[in-house]
């Protein structure tokens, strides 16, 4: 049976395609973008993730460790490195929750169980389910499987990915797929390494691939200020856009939060947070300008 790792299902999620949607979020990424929002989705496995303010120091999970990985100090508890091997003891009996392990090995039954309890506010708001991570191209045959499943209860299929995976793979999902958000980072190849770990020649192939076969595509930019809000990278994304084989849908701007430094604190990996510039009202207003003068629809997450 066909199992993948989930680290969250959301229900009621109205930013993820049309009307109310579950939300379905894979584990493991294949890009680090330094303005990642869920940083425990990059890792393929399972990870610790630990709440200070939750813990009420009363020592049930030193006691329930049989690796003796966790010692408690006045200010909360600390691991023993490398001694932690992920049995998932500690976070059953935290009587707080401060303990949690992200990333839950789920079957394809189990989780359209959870999308028809939903099915109700889907089919009331023209929503349905989207399948997003991570990436979840990287689990192609668990995704093929629910995609398939949703398509025979006729329920609407959204994907959302960032592009960076064997071009077969993606054409393959084209059928399967109602609507793709695809994501699009910064337009110049070296400074899309630099911020998030790849080059975009495969992500730019592959979005002109997929438009090619007529797929409904939404484009998504997380926008940070002085990264790439400026007017050149923003020109070259719409020139880009013009010059696909099929216009896509509209581009949604997502303007960078930091409100992802607490998880990297509850994963331990506080040193990994890059803390960015948030992009303002006015800096939203003029990219959408921009993109507006080549004829492209625009929707803001303000």
């Amino acid at each position: 049976m066909c199992e993948t790792l989930i680290f969250d299902i959301r229900r009621y999620a109205i930013n993820d395609g049309p009307g109310i949607r579950v939300a379905i979020f894979f584990k493991g990424c294949n890009l680090h973008c330094a303005w990642c929002h869920n940083p425990e989705g990059i890792s393929p496995g399972p990870e610790k993730m630990y709440t200070v303010a939750k813990c009420i120091k009363c020592g049930t999970c030193v006691a329930a460790c049989t690796e003796k990985a966790i010692t408690l100090l006045p200010e909360g508890i600390v691991p023993g490195p490398g001694l932690c091997t992920l049995c998932e003891k500690c976070a059953e009996v935290c009587p707080s929750k401060a303990i949690e392990i992200s990333g839950k090995s789920m079957s394809v039954a189990e989780i359209m169980e959870i999308i028809e309890k939903e099915r109700p506010f889907m089919e009331q708001s023209g929503g349905g389910v989207t399948f997003s991570g991570g990436e979840p191209l990287l689990q192609s045959e668990m995704l093929a499987d629910l995609l398939d499943e949703c398509g025979k209860q006729g329920i609407h299929r959204a994907v959302d990915t960032a592009g960076h995976v064997k071009t077969d793979i993606l054409l393959e999902f084209a059928s399967r797929t109602d609507l793709f958000l695809y994501d699009l980072k910064v337009m110049d190849p070296g400074l899309h390494e630099k911020w998030t770990g790849v080059k975009n020649d495969l992500i730019l192939h592959n979005l002109r691939r997929l438009a090619g076969t007529g797929a409904n595509i939404i484009i998504r930019i997380p926008l940070i200020a002085g990264v790439n809000d400026h007017e050149g990278n923003i020109r070259k994304t719409a020139e880009f856009l013009l010059s696909l084989p099929e216009k896509v849908m509209e581009v949604q701007l997502l303007p960078y939060h930091s409100i992802a430094q607490h998880k990297y604190a509850k994963l331990g990996k506080s040193e990994s947070f890059i803390q960015l510039d948030e992009p303002g009202r006015n800096s939203l207003d003029r990219v959408s300008g921009w993109f507006r003068e080549y004829g492209v629809t625009v929707q803001s997450g303000y």
